[in-house]
């Protein structure tokens, strides 16, 4: 019998050394180049994702990561409020906010990214 690995199961890989270097006033920087005014709930996208990285690492592709941010915040609407939150796309705004490199596939139309 051939066993299937979860496909939420990810090899552990570092953050890049910038995830490190990162801080709130670059996110408040970065949030500003997206014309974004961070709020609480933002905030909470962002810590989340922060915390998704140091836990999985960064090799995840963007299709798992907006579905672990759209059950996260299950809640408060999912994939819609996340998009409420960043309009052109949770995917590529959030992570480029929280200091994330962006996964595979992540400016790809379908997942999770306006244009």
């Amino acid at each position: 019998m051939i066993q299937r690995q979860d496909p939420l199961h990810n090899e552990q890989r570092q953050p890049p050394e910038s995830f490190h270097q990162w801080n709130e006033a670059l996110a408040e920087s970065l949030a500003a180049e997206e014309q974004i005014s961070l709020t609480d709930a933002h905030w909470r996208v962002i810590r989340f994702l922060r915390r998704y990285c140091e836990e999985n690492g960064t090799l995840c592709s963007a299709r798992l990561l907006l579905k672990a941010m759209s059950s996260e915040f299950r809640q408060e609407g999912g994939k819609r409020y996340l998009y409420t939150l960043f309009p052109r796309g949770p995917v590529v705004q959030a992570c480029k906010i929280s200091g994330m490199p962006l996964p595979r596939h992540a400016l790809d139309l379908s997942f999770g990214s306006v244009h």
